[in-house]
């Protein structure tokens, strides 16, 4: 007999369009050749089916979002992200047709995506540094502790802005306080951000060291992406942007393609490497207004990148802020800036998006 979480992935198979009529129309057509990019037909054409249903899809609490992916025969498909701790999963996923237009809608059962904020893990990714730092590392806010407990994520890279060095990490890493509860202040531009991150050093600042100051740019509520960024101290930080275990990267960029290697160092879990599944992505992820605080707002992010997270592998809580970059041995470009997930999806604004909102560059080998 199946239990619940067996049924409900049963019928997401059945849903995705995996009855034998509907495999046999679509095992016909070859896959589509090419880098699958957001500029290729195919992905173009999911894209145009994506914008037409999304929004009412999404009306249903179960549905948590939907991108642009490729289904078993390699064929590009649509993808719809379903609460699978929902009392009404099984009713969404039975609802959703299996095709749209002639292109395919594939379920994936998921929890809920939620900014990856810490506790968790360990490894040398935690440890206190001795200056210059590399990046990839624990670090924050300095004066992130409130409730009772301490907050903190990953210094993830280094940009350049108008000539001047700056640390790169999430919004909700650095800046996030944004009320006078548990520590009677909120960040602003000049605050320090230390590494590593008070949560790693039992919270106490005294621990850490100033390695950057802030400059708050308040990305969200009303950007489209979960960015933060700090002025390097001279001297702390390695001026050629070197991320533990990955090294100096390039400072051009790649964009996002399905099936693209990727890797990342953070906070967390360290080194780790995945694929990319989604493009285009819709999703709604919750905000707290402080470190263990009350909830802020949910924004709706558009035209996001999805990487694969089986079991919290490749991002986990306190990666946030971490570059994603290609999976190659040297001077990788840069594909994403990593916010959130769930535990077998992560999220990643694309890394062309986040260097337009600051005006930045990166910080590389030519």
């Amino acid at each position: 007999m199946l239990n619940p979480r067996q049924f409900l992935r049963a019928l997401a198979a059945l849903s995705a369009g995996v009855l034998s009529g509907f495999v046999s129309l679509t095992a016909l057509a070859a896959p589509p050749a090419g880098v699958l990019d957001d500029t290729h037909a195919s992905v173009r054409a999911v894209m145009a089916v994506q914008q037409d249903v999304t929004a009412d899809w999404m009306r249903q609490p179960e549905i948590l979002g939907t991108a642009v992916g490729i289904d078993d025969s390699g064929n590009t498909s649509l993808l719809v992200y379903v609460d699978q701790d929902s009392s009404k999963a099984g009713e969404a996923v039975r609802n959703l047709p299996r095709d749209i237009r002639g292109v395919g809608v594939q379920v994936q059962l998921t929890d809920k995506f939620r900014a990856m904020a810490p506790p968790g893990g360990g490894g040398n990714h935690k440890a206190i540094q001795t200056p210059p730092i590399q990046l990839g590392t624990s670090g924050g806010w300095r004066y992130d502790l409130a409730n009772g407990y301490c907050c903190g994520g990953t210094l993830g890279s280094l940009v350049s802005i108008g000539g001047v060095q700056h640390i790169l990490s999430n919004y909700h890493v650095l800046e996030a306080d944004i009320v006078l509860g548990g520590n009677t202040r909120i960040a602003v531009t000049g605050d320090p951000v230390v590494q590593p991150g008070l949560i790693d050093v039992n919270c106490n600042a005294a621990s850490a060291q100033n390695v950057a100051t802030l400059v708050k740019r308040s990305s969200l509520p009303a950007s489209n992406v979960d960015c933060a960024i700090a002025a390097v101290i001279p001297g702390q930080v390695r001026s050629d942007g070197a991320i533990l275990e990955i090294g100096t990267i390039s400072s051009q960029t790649i964009a996002a393609s399905l099936n693209q290697a990727v890797k990342k160092s953070g906070r967390t879990t360290g080194l780790t490497r995945s694929t990319v599944t989604g493009l285009n992505a819709t999703v709604s992820i919750a905000y707290e207004n402080e470190c263990a605080g009350g909830a802020a707002f949910t924004k709706t992010f558009t035209g996001q990148i999805v990487i694969k997270n089986n079991g919290s592998r490749f991002l986990a809580g306190g990666d946030s802020g971490s570059l994603m970059v290609q999976d190659v041995a040297t001077n990788p470009r840069a594909v994403g800036l990593l916010f959130a997930g769930s535990s077998s999806t992560a999220i990643a604004n694309p890394i062309g998006q986040v260097l337009s909102f600051l005006g930045a560059t990166m910080v590389g080998t030519p």
